[in-house]
C-alpha cells in the first residue's frame, strides 16, 4: 500500500477547485493547496488525504481515559491518531500534533497493522483520538472495517463533521465522545470555528443512528463557566439525546496559548454537576479530578454506588450481567456489554 497519500472520500469538484465534504467547514480548496486541517490536499483537481497510514501516536489506554464511563467499562482501547485538526483551540493539550506545520510525519502502519497491534496488546477495541478523527477519515474508516468483527470502534471527536460523514461512519461506530465546548462566541473566539450547529446535529444524528453518545465539556474559568450556558447545554442534552446520556465536566489545566488562565476551581466543577443533575441528567461526572466522588457511577433512582473509579482506574464494579441496579432494579445504561471483562461482573 501507499502510505501518506490516498484519494479522499466525500469531496466534489467546484469550478475547477474541490470542496471537501468531511467536516463542517466544507473547505473549497484550490489546486496545490490544503484545507484548514492541513492534511487534505487538492492535487490536479482531485482531493487526497496526506495522512493515510501515517500514525503520529499510538497507545494502549483504559476506555475511561477517553472518557467513556458507560461504554465497555474496564476494557482497554488501542488509540491511534494522525497529525492535523479542523479546529485551532487556544487551549489544546495535544497541540504539538494537532497544530503541526511542515512535513506530514508519522509511523507507517496499515489498518491491518493497527488491528494486529490492538489484539497483540489484549485490547478490546480501537479508539480514534488525540487529534480529530474526522480529518483522517479514510485511515479511520478502513481501520474500522478491519476491526469491527474483532474489536469495538470508538471516536473521540469535536463533532464538527457533516451529515455525509456521520452517515458513512455510524454503521461501523460503537460509541462516540463529543467534546461540546460552549457557546457560539466561545467557539469563534477560542477555536476558530464559525458555529456550533454542525456539532449539535452530529450528536443528534449519531444518537438516532444507534451510536452510543457521551459528551465532555472542558470548563475554562472566565470563558465557558457561566451557569446559564451550562444549564442550556444540559437542557439540550436532556431534550435531544436523553437523560441517560453521560456528561463529563472536565477540569482545565493551563496549556498551549492559555498558560495565563488558572486551573478550574473545584467548586465550579461541582456547581456544574449540580446544575446538570437538576436539569434531569442521570449520569454527570467530574474529569481531571482524581479521587473525586463524582468520578463514580451511582444509580440515578436510589443512589446506590455502582462503579467506583480512581482517576482512570476502575476500583469497584457493583453490577451483575443484567446491568440492573442491585438495590432497586433500575436499568443502568451501560453499552458494549460483550467487551466488559467477565471477571468484573458481580458474583463472577
Amino acid at each position: 500500500m501507499v502510505f501518506g497519500m490516498k484519494e479522499a472520500m466525500l469531496w466534489e469538484k467546484v469550478d475547477g477547485e474541490v470542496r471537501c465534504n468531511v467536516c463542517g467547514r466544507r473547505c473549497i480548496i484550490p489546486e496545490g493547496k490544503t484545507g484548514f486541517c492541513g492534511v487534505r490536499k487538492n492535487i490536479k483537481g482531485r482531493l487526497y488525504s496526506l495522512v493515510y497510514g501515517k500514525a503520529c501516536s499510538t497507545a494502549v489506554d483504559p476506555i475511561e481515559k477517553k472518557p467513556f464511563f458507560h461504554f465497555a467499562p474496564g476494557s482497554r482501547s488501542f488509540s491511534v491518531a494522525t497529525v492535523g485538526c479542523n479546529f485551532r483551540c487556544d487551549f489544546c493539550q495535544n497541540w504539538m500534533i494537532s497544530q503541526f506545520t511542515g512535513e506530514v510525519k508519522g509511523t507507517e502502519l496499515s489498518p491491518k497493522d493497527l488491528v494486529t497491534m490492538a489484539l497483540n496488546n489484549h485490547c478490546e477495541g480501537m479508539a480514534y483520538t488525540y487529534t480529530e478523527p474526522t480529518i483522517f477519515l479514510e485511515y479511520a474508516y478502513d481501520t474500522m472495517l478491519e476491526a469491527e468483527t474483532k474489536l469495538y470502534n470508538v471516536f473521540v471527536s469535536n463533532g464538527y463533521m457533516t451529515k455525509e460523514t456521520v452517515k458513512l461512519v455510524a454503521p461501523h461506530l460503537d460509541a462516540i465522545n463529543i467534546d461540546y465546548k460552549g457557546s457560539e462566541i466561545f467557539y469563534r473566539k477560542l477555536c476558530s470555528v464559525p458555529g456550533v450547529e454542525p456539532i449539535k446535529e452530529t450528536m443528534i444524528e449519531m444518537k438516532r443512528r444507534g451510536v452510543w453518545v457521551e459528551v465532555t465539556n472542558l470548563i475554562i474559568p472566565g470563558y465557558n463557566d457561566d451557569p446559564y450556558h451550562i444549564e442550556e447545554m444540559a437542557k439540550f442534552i436532556y431534550q435531544k439525546l436523553g437523560p441517560e446520556t453521560p456528561l463529563h465536566f472536565s477540569r482545565f489545566h493551563p496549556d498551549y496559548k492559555m498558560l495565563d488562565v488558572k486551573i478550574t476551581p473545584l467548586e465550579t466543577i461541582e456547581k456544574a454537576i449540580r446544575i446538570a443533575k437538576d436539569v434531569g441528567l442521570y449520569y454527570v461526572y467530574s474529569g481531571n479530578v482524581p479521587g473525586h466522588i463524582n468520578e463514580n457511577t451511582y444509580c440515578y433512582n436510589c443512589g446506590e454506588l455502582l462503579i467506583e473509579r480512581d482517576g482512570l482506574r476502575l476500583t469497584g464494579f457493583n453490577l451483575g450481567e443484567d446491568l440492573l441496579c442491585p438495590n432497586c432494579g433500575s436499568e443502568i445504561h451501560i453499552q458494549g456489554k460483550r467487551w466488559i471483562p467477565e471477571n468484573l461482573f458481580k458474583g463472577s
